[in-house]
């Protein structure tokens, strides 16, 4: 571990003002962010005393070997850029708020020609509103009810494109609760204005629908049609169930966002209540692990900065007040940025008292269960965890804690379709975000040991290239302007999307899937690209004994090993993870058409023939004229493919003999 007086800044060259800092490691990445109102008094926090600081802060410390800052002109700057950084470099040492369980939505699909009603779980789709979350339970209910009303489609991409080729709809057109826009009983623009509605009603506007049935009824009674007035009755009462399913709890005119936290010296637990049109809509909840010694008011900042960065545009506008339990210490500059997010005026405050105090504390007692729920759930896997690292380090005699392991594995059937895959685990958690994949080719796909090193070269040759280029970029005069300017750019268009963080830091452990042969294999990639601080082992299946380069014995771990289960767990997903790509592969090598080898026709261009002519027979029979109508292809690439085909039939096929499949007799021709 580093010693922070070897990295320590003078106090001098710490400016005063404002600004955004970052802790790098040994290897470059970003392990914390974090911003300040004076840079010079927070940096010098980390050194005065490092024995002094929380047990995570004193790891943080010593886990950096640099830091650098970069000056903002106020604190909503400093606000915009920290959360910036964080959502593009992920920190393992920041404050993350991770959803204690995965709470479904109801998504509708506006993006799509017919819009799709469908429960979605998960990362947000563009084009798709989302209304929650629910409960599993009552999103199924109030889907299957609504439906009744608003006949928004319902089913997947394959029924309907079954249901337009054969005219016929599924059951749900049968039985009304599809407009079967499949089979044109409703047109494309109708259908729109049905999910328009769905998403009104779901929005909060269910007295207009309500007011317009009831005259709607009043008028078929009028008319004496008693069953179109039952039929519209029903429907009322529909639509009246799910809107009353939800308690009153808030003026009628009150939407709001209802935070808090339960916390212990650990952990906390977040809970929220969404309240639209004075009733509540959705729950959701969070748990983070604290790293420094972080205040309530800290905590809500971030947790606001965590929950409308990422989903505020995408769920719709942001309500009009966001209630907390303390007041975060840069609430002015919080409630402007959200304002700018949702485009009209949020108000962050504390409620005192009243209803909204009174709703407060019964969030509070949600995020108290929560966080002892979420104990008694983690104690075991966190125990665990740390022993099964603990054990196989000193198991394997290793000077470091085992922050990353990847392990690799090959797969192929009898040498064909060759591929590797890798997997990460961080803290003893898989990171499937790091996952690769490796399509292995020529001479290195001869035998197994020759597609491991093949694939570690490649992968450590991917590290060694971005070490060089940022310390090529380092030695550039102006590079610290540089990155001042880029961030001056994010502050000033905090909408530009962050770019994919990269995973090309080492592990600590690199562990194959095979015995000896396999790990002297990996072994000597490494040693080619000259990298030295990464040990490697081999887990065989045979015995699960685990082989050290160059060694003529392997190391056995007890059976009852929490170490040896967690290298198994890890090779099992390895090779989990490389069979399902080698299918993948596999299948693909077996669907072959005869597009296939007309030169210069990709892929996309091959199915934007086919969508335009339906069969490759269509294709050969047109002119090159024709084929032009087809997108992405040009008069150049027309001519090809007419000459292609040409030459395909102009070559005779060889004659084969006549055979009677009932002797099997070969018969003369």
């Amino acid at each position: 571990m580093a010693n922070p007086a070897s990295y320590r800044p003078q106090t001098g060259e710490i400016p005063t003002n404002p600004g955004v800092y970052r802790f790098r490691d040994p290897h470059g990445r970003v392990i914390y962010v974090g911003k300040a109102k004076n840079l010079r008094s927070r940096l010098n926090s980390y050194f005065a005393n490092p024995a002094g600081l929380l047990p995570k802060t004193h790891a943080m410390v010593h886990t950096a070997s640099s830091v650098e800052w970069t000056v903002v002109g106020s604190e909503l700057e400093s606000l915009q850029l920290e959360y910036t950084w964080i959502k593009e470099f992920k920190p393992r040492f920041n404050v993350m708020f991770r959803d204690d369980k995965s709470y479904p939505y109801l998504a509708v699909t506006m993006g799509e020609k017919y819009p799709r009603v469908q429960v979605l779980r998960g990362d947000r789709r563009k084009g798709t509103r989302y209304f929650g979350p629910y409960t599993a339970g009552a999103i199924r209910e109030t889907m299957d009810t609504l439906l009744r009303v608003f006949p928004v489609r319902s089913c997947s991409a394959g029924v309907f494109k079954r249901a337009e080729a054969s005219g016929r709809p599924c059951l749900l057109g049968y039985i009304d609760k599809c407009s079967a826009p499949c089979v044109g009983r409703i047109s494309p623009d109708d259908h729109r204005a049905l999910a328009e509605d769905f998403c009104a009603f779901m929005g909060g506007e269910a007295k207009r629908f309500v007011s317009r049935l009831e005259k709607d009824m009043a008028a078929a009674v009028a008319e004496l049609d008693y069953e179109r007035a039952a039929r519209v009755r029903d429907d009322i009462v529909a639509l009246k169930k799910v809107f009353e399913r939800n308690a009153v709890v808030l003026a009628e005119d009150t939407d709001a966002d209802v935070f808090a936290l339960h916390e212990d010296e650990l952990e906390a637990a977040v809970q929220v209540f969404h309240v639209r049109g004075g009733r509540i809509r959705g729950q959701r909840g969070w748990v983070v692990e604290k790293v420094e010694d972080t205040t309530t008011p800290d905590l809500v900042e971030h947790l606001l900065q965590q929950v409308y960065g990422e989903e505020g545009e995408v769920q719709g506008r942001l309500p009009r007040e966001v209630l907390v339990p303390e007041e975060p210490s840069n609430a002015e500059e919080l409630a402007q940025w959200l304002s700018g997010l949702r485009g009209a005026r949020v108000d962050v405050r504390v409620p005192r008292r009243g209803d909204k105090a009174t709703l407060l504390s019964t969030v509070r007692d949600n995020a108290e269960h929560a966080l002892k729920l979420h104990k008694s759930r983690r104690a075991g896997d966190l125990t665990m965890r740390s022993q099964a690292l603990q054990e196989l380090q000193e198991a394997l005699d290793l000077p470091d804690a085992l922050m990353r392991i990847e392990c690799y594995d090959i797969s192929h059937v009898q040498g064909t379709n060759v591929v590797g895959s890798m997997v990460v685990v961080e803290d003893g958690l898989p990171k499937k975000s790091d996952y690769r994949k490796f399509s292995v080719t020529g001479a290195a796909a001869n035998d197994d040991t020759a597609a491991m090193h093949d694939v570690l070269t490649r992968r450590f040759r991917h590290y060694l290239e971005d070490q060089a280029a940022q310390a090529a970029a380092a030695a550039k005069p102006g590079h610290q302007a540089a990155l001042d300017a880029a961030a001056e750019a994010v502050v000033a268009d905090t909408t530009t999307a962050a770019p994919r963080a990269k995973f090309a830091y080492p592990p600590n452990l690199v562990v194959v899937d095979g015995g000896k042969p396999q790990v002297n294999a990996a072994a000597k990639a490494l040693a080619e690209l000259g990298i030295e601080d990464v040990y490697v082992v081999g887990l065989a299946k045979r015995l699960e004994e685990v082989w050290l380069p160059d060694s003529d014995f392997p190391v056995i771990l007890p059976r009852a090993s929490a170490g040896l289960y967690l290298l198994q767990r890890i090779r099992d997903e390895a090779h989990r993870f490389a069979i399902s790509f080698h299918r993948q592969k596999r299948g693909k090598a077996m669907t072959v058409s005869a597009l296939d080898s007309v030169p210069g026709l990709g892929e996309y261009k091959r199915k934007a023939l086919l969508n335009q002519f339906g069969s490759v027979k269509n294709i050969k029979a047109a002119s090159a004229e024709e084929l032009t109508a087809a997108k992405g292809i040009g008069p150049a690439l027309a001519a090809a493919i007419v000459q292609h085909f040409s030459a395909d039939d102009g070559a005779a096929a060889p004659a084969l003999p006549a055979v009677n499949m009932t002797t099997g007799e070969m018969l003369e021709t």
